[in-house]
Formats: structure tokens, sequence, C-alpha cells
């Protein structure tokens, strides 16, 4: 899904700090992988004999299967067959859906631009360590990335702290006050917060700009093209 057409950011008008660091997200927020997403997981609990609504599924897009399953099943049935529907989606989604990815445009030229600026990169998804590489590859910003979490590497996912808690200890000379997060999911926004780093919304991962900024939201832009289009304007360059 995707916004279009003139619009514009709604963040803040006075920005005195600057930022030494981003962290962005992945799924729907550089690349197009939100729906492929929901159709996995449909697919995996309907082998396990289980049916929900797509819009269901696609409104707890963009946490991990921690954090997902538990919106769906019950305690019992996550302790019975919680790792068995893990391994099953995860196993579908690299053969069936992986290769169907798609990055959005103008991602390489934004991550050269915050480079440019001397500023630092990290990657913190809820999708597992294989899916990072392949994002990085797909996007072309394999050499741009100064550090990068993954699922694999923390207890707990979005909406949970723990991803941009482990980058912003990677970034071990910034502070919450001048990393800025880029994401697509109100679970970005719950998790910076908790995180006490403020987030940059993009509407491409299929969210509405009033979920996102009702959720903490500072700015959104329509996609990674439309921030790098207003870059010097936007939160990237300096926070409150």
């Amino acid at each position: 899904m995707h916004a279009s057409g003139g619009f514009q950011p709604n963040h803040r008008d006075n920005f005195d700090l600057m930022i030494r660091a981003a962290i962005f997200d992945l799924d729907g927020t550089l690349v197009d992988s939100n729906e492929l997403h929901v159709r996995s997981w449909q697919e995996t609990f309907r082998n396990f004999g289980k049916e929900f609504p797509v819009e269901a599924l696609r409104k707890q897009i963009g946490k991990g299967a921690d954090q997902y399953l538990p919106e769906f099943l019950d305690e019992e049935e996550i302790r019975t067959h919680g790792k068995e529907i893990e391994e099953f989606r995860s196993r579908l989604f690299k053969k069936e859906y992986l290769p169907k990815v798609k990055g959005f445009s103008k991602v390489r030229e934004l991550f050269e631009r915050i480079k440019a600026d001397g500023k630092r990169i990290a990657l913190a998804s809820s999708g597992g360590g294989e899916e990072v590489r392949v994002y990085k590859k797909l996007t072309d910003i394999e050499d741009l990335v100064d550090e990068e979490i993954s699922g694999d590497d923390i207890e707990k996912t979005k909406p949970h702290p723990d991803l941009f808690d482990a980058a912003l200890e990677r970034l071990n000379e910034c502070s919450h006050r001048d990393v800025i997060v880029v994401g697509d999911t109100p679970y970005d926004a719950q998790a910076a917060a908790k995180a006490k780093i403020e987030m940059i919304g993009v509407l491409c991962g299929g969210f509405d700009e009033r979920t996102l900024c009702e959720n903490g939201a500072i700015a959104i832009y329509r996609d990674p093209a439309d921030l790098l289009s207003q870059y010097s304007d936007s939160p990237l360059v300096s926070a409150n």
C-alpha cells in the first residue's frame, strides 16, 4: 500500500539538537514486504486449521512472531504449537515470499545523504538476520550501514524497546536525544517511545498518518523518496 501525492510532513517547527545517527526499520519502511508477511501468516494459520480476518492479520504486522502469535492464539496453543507455527511461517516466508520483496525507491540515495552529513546509520528489524541481509542487498545499502540488530539478537521484538535499546548501545557515542528512528508501524513508534527516541513515520507500510501520529511519530512522509526530497527540513537534520 502506498500513499501518494503532495503529502507534507507534520514535523515540529523548532529543532535545536543535532541528530548524530538514524535507526531504520526495514519491513514496510525500506522494502515493500508487509503484505507478503500478511499472506505468509494467513497461509501459516490455515495450515494449522486457523482462520483470521486479513485485516486483523494486517493490523499486527510490524511485530515479531513472539509478539504476533499471542494476538491470535491462547497460552495453551502457544505452549503446544507456537514453536512449530513460528518455524513453519519462517520457512514459508523465506521460500515463497522473500524472493518477491522489492525495495522502495531512493533508499540508497537517502542513506548516502545521511552519511554525507556525517551521521551514522543502524538497522533494527523484528525479522531475522537472514532477512536483514537480503534487504540490505536488495536496497544496495550494504556499504552504508554502521550497525544492525535483528530479532535474532534480542529477547522481545517490537513494540518492546529491545531492538532500539540494542541499536543505541551499538551506537555507543550517541544518546537517545541525538538519535532518531524511521519506521512505518505503530509498533515502531511505541518501541521508540519506550526507548526514549523520537520517530519519523512513513506511510509506505500501509498504516495511516493518524495511527502513526497517535502513537508518537513526530513527522510523516510518504516513503523514503519523499523523506529524501524534504531532507533539509526534516527531523533527520535536527531534533527538539
